[in-house]
């Protein structure tokens, strides 16, 4: 569709989900970018109104900012399908396989994509006990990384450096979640490949100054994550990354943009999950690593609305 069509603009921002204010900040960004490219824009928060309640009339792109639960994992899309307006990013299944951490490490693996050992636990199964026989089954030692199957921006995750820890922050974490992945603890560099419209734009390297990459890292600017664009590696690996990144992004039937996170140690990469709407906030990954490569945010922001269509 040509960008003449798509004269009326909806960005979806805010949601529900525990990153409400990060898309808030990702989808003020975009109204922003894209007014500035001249486009008549109007923004809908589906806390407030249902996806239903959305006006087809006035309509004739969604542009979508939300952010984990609900806006990330295939339940907006499947909105966005039902109504017929063309939305960006990816589509419904790709958006639920990339958002469950489970079903995207098998879709991984499947690929002969690495990434780190882990294991599975519901609420109900949960005790020391079965937690040690676990780790001992699938060869994992300490530190071993906590977080919740369905989230995004860092939230849930901890890092447990022995049985008790890990049992004891399991037994707080189940008390919101039903189902939590146990992952091997990879250290080694921090890379993040983005890839827009099938085109991959290149790899970022992140110095946090916490512990790992978490929410605060990500989000605050007091953290002082250290960013190197391009990431420090040597040419081929740095081709090597961008491969990968690329494979999974296929491999997930991705669209418009998506964001890898990888950790590189003993020369090899992990890939440790996939972001099908990253974040588009003034210290995102995405953006930076497009404007390294000469795509300004404004710019950014119109390829990524004018690849929407239906049916992704």
């Amino acid at each position: 569709m040509s960008k003449k069509k798509f004269k009326k603009v909806l960005v979806v921002l805010g949601g529900t989900s525990d990153e409400r204010k990060i898309s808030l900040e990702s989808g003020k960004a975009c109204i922003k970018a894209l007014r500035k490219k001249k486009y008549n824009v109007k923004s809908f928060d589906p806390k407030f109104k249902n996806f239903n309640l959305i006006n087809k009339e006035k309509t004739d792109v969604i542009f979508n900012a939300l952010h984990g639960k609900d806006g990330e994992d295939g339940v907006a899309q499947s909105y966005f399908e039902y109504l017929k307006i063309p939305y960006t990013h990816s589509g419904v299944v790709s958006s639920y396989n990339a958002m469950n951490k489970t079903i995207s490490k098998e879709i991984f693996k499947k690929k002969k994509i690495l990434t780190p050992k882990y294991f599975v636990i519901k609420k109900e199964e949960h005790n020391q006990i079965y937690l040690r026989k676990l780790l001992i089954q699938k060869k994992i030692k300490f530190p071993v990384v906590i977080k919740p199957v369905n989230e995004g921006s860092s939230i849930g995750i901890k890092i447990c450096k022995n049985l008790f820890n890990l049992s004891n922050s399991a037994k707080k974490l189940f008390k919101k979640y039903n189902k939590l992945i146990f992952e091997q603890f990879v250290g080694g560099q921090e890379i993040q490949v983005a890839i827009l419209n099938n085109r991959i734009l290149g790899a970022i390297e992140l110095i946090p100054k916490r512990s790992f990459y978490d929410y605060k890292a990500k989000y605050t600017k007091t953290a002082n994550t250290k960013h190197i664009m391009p990431a420090r590696l040597e040419k081929k690996k740095y081709k090597e990354v961008m491969y990968i990144a690329n494979k999974a992004h296929k491999a997930l039937s991705c669209r418009g943009i998506t964001r890898s996170d990888f950790k590189f140690q003993n020369n090899k990469f992990y890939l440790l999950e996939i972001n099908t709407q990253p974040g588009m906030t003034n210290l995102s990954l995405a953006p930076e690593i497009a404007n390294y490569r000469g795509i300004d945010f404004p710019a950014l922001v119109e390829k990524i609305l004018l690849d929407a269509s239906i049916n992704r």
